[in-house]
């Protein structure tokens, strides 16, 4: 018998005979003590085999089941139904909780700062973080986000928001916006801050703006400077040339505010709020379903009514002005500025032209407008005028004005100041002061006669 026979034959015999058949048998013949039972398994091959058996019972059910195909796939579907539908649900639970927590965090957020402030100004409220380092070193106020600017303000965070929303169509506005005439013609249309935002504009032009040194050209609006101060470089000069820009406030627009505050170091966030209470767009009343709605005709820009127009200027005019001094200069000529009044003056005549025709350049490259119809080259021969004064010797009221004055003072010493009213003011005495006022700051000297002259007229023909 070989070997193959014999484990043959060793299977079969293991096959068909039980445990205790042959330990009897290895016993009978001497391989197994007598009196000895089997060893017990392994705990590894114990834990083994329960786990086959295990598996052979799930494998019996299911063969069991699979007898019945049509029940057994039925089953199937049961299952993988109740699987899906659990996911689902979980799936979304897990969303809703999801969309809680964005909407619980958004709500935090919305509460906390400024994150939307309207279409076309909102781009940018995301940067949230100033360059400190240089704010302190200009000495402005260090404001990252909207609610640093209202708690330095002074206001609620709200009120901020309801101050510097954008809406091309709104219901409520924040200017009153009326016309005063022109002396040159036209009129001139005035926006006027409500309470609440000229509080807001006021601590932003004492906080801000005011602590922003203008180059020394420019003489509007500037503290220690007037129009005396913008002549008197232009007097006893062979020509002057005279050049208003051509609808100054509106020409500063919302973006060159944004981007000013953002030079000084305030990020985009703080920079768009700041520019959102310093711009307006100009409107018109429209009327649609019996409800009034005030329509912009365009973007936002300087609202001349504002007490920080004139600031920004100066401080957005930086460039121009240092460009047109340097131009100056290179001709022989003397620049001033005062606001959108722009005065060159030199002894060399034929330079003239050549000078005009590159401050047009520059103010084309500044984003600005030359008035076609005001510009004036005045020469010495004819009366040099700069800011409404005679500059032809010195900064001088123009004889016209001072005779007009004392005939007018005279007149009402001995008739009464009613009579001399002629144009209807609300407060003539007032008026009449202004002007008295106006002559002695352009020329000291004449101050103790105006003034003798003011108070006999004030006086009238019962205080002769």
């Amino acid at each position: 018998m070989n070997q193959d026979e014999k484990a043959r034959l060793y299977r079969r015999v293991r096959h068909l005979a039980s445990d205790s058949v042959v330990l009897r048998r290895m016993q009978t013949l001497g391989f197994w003590p007598k009196g000895e039972g089997l060893p017990p398994d392994p705990p590894e091959e114990a834990a083994e085999r329960a786990r086959i058996e295990a598996e052979l019972a799930d494998l019996r059910q299911k063969f069991a089941k699979v007898s019945d195909p049509e029940a057994a796939l039925a089953e199937e579907r049961r299952r993988r139904w109740e699987a899906s539908k659990a996911r689902r649900l979980e799936a979304k639970r897990r969303r809703a909780e999801e969309q809680r927590n964005r909407r619980a965090g958004w709500d935090q957020t919305r509460s906390a700062t400024v994150v939307h402030a309207g279409i076309g100004v909102s781009a940018g409220l995301q940067g949230r973080q100033s360059d400190s380092e240089a704010l302190r070193r200009r000495g402005l106020p260090i404001l990252h986000q909207a609610e640093d600017l209202a708690d330095r303000i002074g206001i609620e965070l709200k009120a901020l928001r309801w101050l510097t929303y954008h809406r091309r169509g709104a219901t409520v506005v924040h200017y009153r916006r009326y016309e005063i005439a022109k002396k040159s013609g036209g009129v001139r249309c005035i926006s006027a801050p409500k309470p609440a935002l000229a509080w807001a504009q006021r601590w932003i032009l004492d906080e801000i703006l005011r602590r922003l040194e203008p180059e020394p050209q420019a003489h509007g609006f500037v503290s220690g400077r007037s129009i005396v101060s913008n002549a008197e470089p232009h007097s006893g000069k062979a020509v002057v040339i005279n050049l208003d820009v051509k609808e100054f406030f509106p020409t500063i627009t919302f973006r060159r505010v944004k981007g000013l505050f953002g030079s000084l170091g305030y990020g985009e966030h703080i920079a768009t709020v700041l520019a959102l209470l310093c711009t307006e767009p100009p409107r018109v009343a429209a009327t649609l379903d019996g409800k009034t709605y005030h329509v912009a005709l365009g973007d936002r820009v300087l609202p001349q009514g504002a007490c920080t127009s004139p600031a920004l200027t100066n401080a957005i005019c930086r460039s121009l002005d240092r460009r047109l001094d340097g131009l100056a200069r290179r001709h022989g000529f003397t620049y001033t500025r005062y606001a959108d009044d722009l005065t060159f003056s030199g002894n060399r005549t034929a330079a003239s032209g050549r000078l005009l025709r590159s401050v047009r350049i520059i103010l084309v490259d500044e984003g600005l407008i030359e008035h076609p119809t005001k510009t004036r080259v005045m020469r010495r021969g004819g009366r040099q005028e700069v800011t409404g004064l005679t500059v032809n010797d010195r900064p001088a009221v123009s004889r016209e004005e001072l005779r007009t004055l004392r005939a007018i003072l005279h007149s009402a010493s001995r008739f009464g100041l009613d009579s001399q009213n002629r144009d209807g003011h609300p407060d003539f005495a007032s008026h009449l002061r202004g002007r008295v006022e106006f002559a002695c700051m352009v020329d000291p000297s004449r101050t103790p006669a105006l003034r003798e002259a003011l108070d006999r007229a004030l006086r009238g023909p019962s205080g002769s």
